[in-house]
């Protein structure tokens, strides 16, 4: 059966995050600068193999500078020492619409499940085909050595450990 290569196209695609602030609201971030790679066998997308995806973490970006350079800085990601972070994935389950895989942030690898839905297969008016993926997850933060906490005077915790994952991505078939 033929194996096909397929990148992210990143125009058609958006990487984000939601974080609890003071536990009363939702900040989302993104990333802008990500890239992407899969293999498929035949048309479909039941087999995937070699699954990889990276995102710079000094394009982050949740509104506001300030924020964004305390998220850059060793608080966080000390993006100086860790640009990039990473997602390879080991199986993919078509039937439970998971992907399984192992997430590095900050130096620190875990195993991660994110659940997959597949928007099919379609060739674009420039005669490209197109594979259009909504992936979600959750994972704490902390776990990743993203460990900085504030206290409001009242004790709230200023960033909830969860941050939720949401990438709508789109997939160009590779000649």
């Amino acid at each position: 059966m033929a194996h096909s290569k397929w990148t992210i196209d990143p125009t058609h695609s958006e990487v984000t995050f939601k974080v609890k602030h003071l536990m009363i609201s939702t900040v989302t971030g993104k990333f802008k600068a990500f890239e992407g790679s899969l293999e498929s066998e035949g048309e479909g997308f039941e087999k995937l193999q070699n699954v990889e995806f990276k995102a710079d973490i000094s394009s982050i970006d949740t509104n506001n500078e300030q924020r964004d350079e305390h998220l850059r800085s060793a608080d966080f990601f000390t993006v100086d020492q860790h640009p990039e972070l990473t997602f390879k994935a080991s199986q993919f389950d078509v039937k439970n619409e998971t992907l399984d895989g192992e997430l590095t942030i900050k130096g620190i690898t875990k195993p991660i499940t994110l659940d997959v839905e597949f928007g099919g297969v379609v060739v674009d008016p420039y005669g490209q085909t197109k594979a259009g993926l909504t992936i979600n997850g959750k994972l704490s933060r902390k776990e990743f050595g993203l460990t900085w906490d504030g206290v409001t005077e009242a004790g709230s915790v200023v960033v909830s450990d969860q941050v939720r994952l949401n990438l709508e991505v789109q997939f160009v078939k590779q000649a």
